[in-house]
């Protein structure tokens, strides 16, 4: 495999070829033990797009390891869980003295075809090209998760019947979901990292609409705002919507807002000139959106205000 072009796996059967292990009961789908890969390391990072979703349940013990989702590095650590979607660039390297244990499933996208998952699956935004911040679980949640994992694994390796796709499918559906849930707890333990997030996000959108420059500049975008923050945008709009209830680009809107009342009730400037010193290109997207948040266009807020 290049480190330098990635190496792209079309089949569930050449990556069990790849990890060494035998072939795959069924074509497209499969769970693999990680204990039992031994021929995936390397000192050197490897670059992987798959055709396939992968998710990872798995536990780590000693050497150094690399994780990273398109551009982003993957928070790791023992016990974690973690999501690749088809056509995503996935980067991987670890010594030798690098251990894994622990479950990865395996699921071609064709198994899902005809299924109302097949649509639903990208409403995770676990599987976001942009998220770098892995699922850590405990022992009692490790435990419900593999419980999907072993149903799934047992369905496949009994008869195939009419039956097994659905019972199949009706298995990763619970998995994906029960992940929110926990994707949803790991906000709620993080809250006093939420609170400094939102600290900073506010000291963040302050300086940039302090700035002379922001006329050039343009409007903060989520990304740039995460970006500053060291977090994926889905991850920064899921800890401010836990804390506040509002997502990264409202919170923005809402800081857009308290700085164009500010210009509206104490200078004197145009509209347009106000539109304009906050970033943006054209003075009547600015009107539209002072008038969604407050019920009043800009003239309106100044003359009732004075």
């Amino acid at each position: 495999m290049n480190a330098q072009q990635p190496y792209r796996i079309k089949t569930i059967k050449e990556y069990h070829k790849i990890l060494g292990i035998g072939a795959p009961q069924h074509p497209m789908i499969s769970v693999v033990d990680l204990a039992e890969i031994t021929t995936y390391k390397s000192e050197e990072t490897i670059r992987v797009i798959f055709d396939f979703y992968i998710i990872s349940l798995k536990k780590a013990e000693g050497g150094e390891v690399y994780y990273g989702y398109g551009q982003q590095k993957y928070d790791f650590d023992n016990g974690i869980l973690f999501f690749i979607a088809p056509n995503q660039v996935f980067s991987f390297r670890a010594d030798e003295g690098f251990k894994s244990s622990g479950s990865m499933l395996l699921i071609h996208p064709d198994f899902l075809w005809g299924n109302p998952l097949a649509k639903t699956i990208k409403k995770y935004e676990f599987f976001n090209y942009a998220v770098n911040e892995a699922l850590f679980v405990s022992e009692k949640e490790e435990l419900v998760l593999n419980s999907f994992i072993k149903n799934i694994e047992q369905e496949y390796y009994s008869h195939i019947d009419k039956f097994s796709e659905a019972i199949i499918i009706s298995q990763i559906e619970s998995f994906l979901n029960y992940s929110d849930r926990f994707y949803m707890r790991q906000f709620l333990t993080r809250k006093i990292s939420g609170n400094q997030i939102l600290d900073k996000l506010e000291k963040i959108l302050n300086d940039y609409f302090d700035d002379e420059d922001v006329i050039n500049k343009g409007l903060p975008t989520v990304p740039y705002v995460a970006g500053l923050l060291n977090c994926s945008p889905n991850y920064l709009s899921g800890v401010l919507k836990n804390l506040t209830g509002k997502n990264t680009q409202q919170h923005i809107h809402e800081k857009i807002i308290e700085k164009a009342k500010e210009k509206l009730s104490t200078t004197t400037l145009s509209v347009g000139e106000i539109a304009f010193e906050l970033g943006f290109e054209y003075p009547q997207s600015f009107s539209k959106l002072f008038k969604s948040k407050t019920n009043l266009s800009p003239v309106e807020f100044r003359t009732s205000f004075n």
